[in-house]
């Protein structure tokens, strides 16, 4: 039986350890901060099996049902492409704002599984349980999330040090049955809103941390976890006239303790090797193919930006302006980059063993661009909206007033549209650029990926060097090279010379 919203709902009511606002969460689906995202990414599973979309956006599991299309392992170029169309189909119901949605850890397990051989090269990797668990969790479509980063506590120093021993998870005993943890990790993004969680650590770790180095994927009800919420934009969003966005596709960030968490051998992927945990993430191609999910995401996002940059000019009568349609006309280029990028990875695609994959480099520079543009079309936005953003009703109940519902509309004018358009759409401007949702957005944007120099080393590590330093070599050996006459060192300089006569500073500055 294939995936409903209905049967994801149901699956968060498993009694996991939720905690927000000094309490403990009974149900996420129904809890006011949680319940309108989680209905969202349940509509994921509905819109993919709609008569229209079930071709386009799924596939057939193992077991006879149909599946998300994420889950897909491309054998060829138009496979790759067939998944990216579904990706962006998924994408385009939360118009990109929810980064971890399903298809994002769904494109991790299924690289893991591209890449078996990684996990059977290293003493500590368990390849056997990366395929069954890429079975299992493609054949239930689930919605996993991860935790790859530990809390920040001291970064000075090492992870096993003094004062972040404890902070970290760890293995803290294992037998036949398995590992127990202990310890923290963040950023649990989606995490409330899933089934599972991946458990690992995305950096380099030293010989001497192997107790950190594994790699599990666990239910979330597991005994001993417990989910620390942040603030909730949805619970704090009055209706969803005045935060269309925040009331909806808040996927939420939580930190997640691992209270002695007994963990089974049949979970865990990695254990006990560093060099397998780190691997795992660059040697198979897990990271690059999470990535590109989250740029196929992200080009979603900045089309509706940009197309929400353009529906406010033409609201307050600028669109004309050459300088607005310059703005706009640069927003669109940098919506073109990525997409450019996107499918630009796709065409350079190569095969590893059977699977077809798009190229890493095009990927790890989108990366770069993408860190570097999300502030500035923000920044774009801000100054075509101007004040209009700040100019608002209070909220939606103020056009019910009979004393200020008649100043709304004669102050909130547009040549385009009603003054209960204009505010609508302002609203959802401000919830785009200027709510606390979307200054968690504008963070998340820039480093989900990491911090630029790990993004930027990424790009480093995949391009081609040898093609372009060549392309210098064969220029510099294309013409000849003057032969020294002798080897002696040139004479001092005299008195009448140039060089002596130079200014001591000059020299010392030259040199």
């Amino acid at each position: 039986m294939s995936k409903s919203a209905e049967s994801h709902l149901r699956s968060l009511n498993d009694g996991r350890c939720v905690y927000i606002d000094g309490a403990r969460v009974q149900n996420v689906a129904d809890h006011p901060a949680f319940r309108n995202a989680a209905r969202t990414v349940a509509d994921l599973y509905d819109v993919q099996s709609l008569p229209e979309n079930i071709g386009k956006m799924t596939i057939e599991a193992g077991n006879g049902a149909r599946v998300s299309r994420a889950w897909h392992l491309p054998t060829r170029y138009e496979e790759l492409v067939a998944r990216r169309e579904a990706l962006v189909a998924w994408a385009e119901v939360h118009h990109g704002f929810m980064g971890r949605a399903p298809d994002h850890v769904a494109s991790t397990i299924g690289a893991m599984y591209m890449g078996l051989d990684v996990y059977a090269a290293h003493a500590g990797g368990r390849p056997g349980v990366v395929s069954d668990y890429y079975r299992y969790a493609s054949e239930n479509d689930l919605y996993i999330s991860y935790v790859v980063i530990d809390p920040q506590g001291d970064r000075s120093r090492s992870t096993g040090s003094e004062g972040n021993a404890d902070l970290a998870v760890a293995i803290v005993d294992e037998d036949a049955g398995g590992i127990t943890v202990r310890g923290s990790k963040m950023l649990g993004t989606g995490a409330v809103l899933s089934n599972e969680v991946l458990v690992t650590t995305l950096r380099p770790l030293k010989d001497d941390e192997a107790r950190y180095a594994f790699t599990a994927a666990v239910p979330l009800n597991l005994r001993g976890i417990k989910l620390l919420s942040r603030r909730s934009y949805e619970g704090a969003a009055s209706s969803a006239f005045d935060y269309p966005l925040s009331s909806r596709f808040d996927e939420n960030d939580a930190l997640l303790y691992f209270d002695d968490v007994k963990i089974p051998w049949d979970r865990i992927f990695v254990h006990r090797d560093t060099r397998a945990q780190l691997a795992q993430w660059h040697d198979t191609p897990a990271h690059a193919y999470q990535n590109y999910q989250s740029e196929i995401r992200l080009l979603v996002k900045l089309r509706f930006l940009v197309g929400l940059a353009r529906k406010i000019t033409e609201t307050i009568g600028t669109f004309n302006y050459p300088q607005v349609r310059e703005t706009l006309g640069e927003l669109a280029a940098h919506v073109g980059m990525i997409e450019a990028f996107v499918y630009g990875a796709e065409a350079k695609g190569r095969h590893r063993g059977k699977y077809f994959l798009p190229d890493a480099g095009l990927i790890y520079a989108a990366q770069v661009q993408s860190q570097l543009l999300y502030p500035k079309i923000i920044h774009a936005l801000r100054e075509l909206s101007g004040g209009g953003v700040l100019m608002l009703p209070s909220c939606v109940e103020d056009f019910e007033h009979p004393d200020i519902a008649p100043l709304i509309k004669r102050t909130q004018y547009s040549p385009a549209m009603s003054s209960q358009e204009r505010v609508k759409l302002f609203k959802l401007a401000w919830d785009a650029i200027g709510s606390e949702f979307a200054s968690r957005h504008a963070q998340y944007e820039i480093f989900y990926s990491g911090p630029r120099t790990v993004t930027t080393g990424m790009a480093f590590r995949t391009f081609d060097w040898a093609k372009a330093s060549g392309a210098v070599d064969a220029m510099l050996g294309s013409y000849g090279t003057p032969d020294l006459a002798t080897d002696a060192v040139p004479p001092a300089a005299t008195s009448a010379s140039p060089l002596a006569r130079t200014p001591a500073p000059l020299v010392a500055l030259a040199h």
